[in-house]
């Protein structure tokens, strides 16, 4: 039997390991869970004369999406047929058709929530139907930290503005906004989108 300083020591000693264990614990998941690209220097994730991406897999198939959420994916343009045959549930963002000139922007989701929102989702670019590239380096969920809201084509440049939230926002309410200017290379091998700018959003 243990004597009780000898009890007292063993007990202090748990507590000890325990509590690094849980610090550990944390750090390795503050480490895993890495800033947004937003929060980042901007270097271009996109290159001219790539393919459009392959949806990723997902909990839910496309086609039970469409059912579910009613959905009417368009498929009218080079553009929209080609990010459905990636695997994506093509999308017009915030229900608008967004051509200008020769530049399309369509937007590809994966799923959807249980309010029909886009869930792993992007925004692909098109030059006379010939892909140039994401608005994103990564998917986006809506009503999460970093993704999009409000597209703009004023070309030669493209904005888009994106949703940051604080620790303790609510989903509706994102605390701030930033705004990526982007714009458009036309090369030998193909266009190309860019960002090139972010900065805070007019309230």
């Amino acid at each position: 039997m243990l004597s009780p300083v000898t009890a007292r020591r063993s007990a202090l000693a748990l507590t000890a390991g325990i509590l690094l264990l849980l610090a550990v614990s944390v750090t390795a998941g503050q480490q895993g869970n890495p800033a947004s690209w937003l929060d980042r220097p901007l270097a271009n994730w996109n290159a001219a004369g790539q393919a459009v991406p392959r949806a990723p897999a997902g909990d839910e198939p496309t086609e039970s999406v469409i059912s579910r959420c009613k959905l009417t994916p368009p498929r009218s343009t080079m553009a929209e047929r080609a990010i459905e045959s990636a695997g994506w549930i093509p999308f017009w963002n915030f229900d608008l058709q967004l051509v200008r000139e020769d530049v399309e922007i369509v937007g590809g989701m994966r799923g959807a929530d249980g309010m029909c929102r886009p869930v792993t989702y992007n925004l692909f670019v098109f030059v006379r139907g010939q892909f140039a590239g994401l608005l994103s380096p990564t998917t986006m969920t809506s009503r999460l930290d970093s993704s999009s809201g409000v597209v703009r084509m004023p070309l030669p440049v493209v904005t888009a503005e994106f949703v940051r939230y604080g620790s303790t926002d609510p989903l509706c309410c994102p605390s701030s906004r930033v705004t990526v200017r982007y714009r458009i290379d036309r090369t030998a091998v193909g266009p190309v989108v860019a960002p090139v700018e972010i900065r805070a959003a007019r309230p």
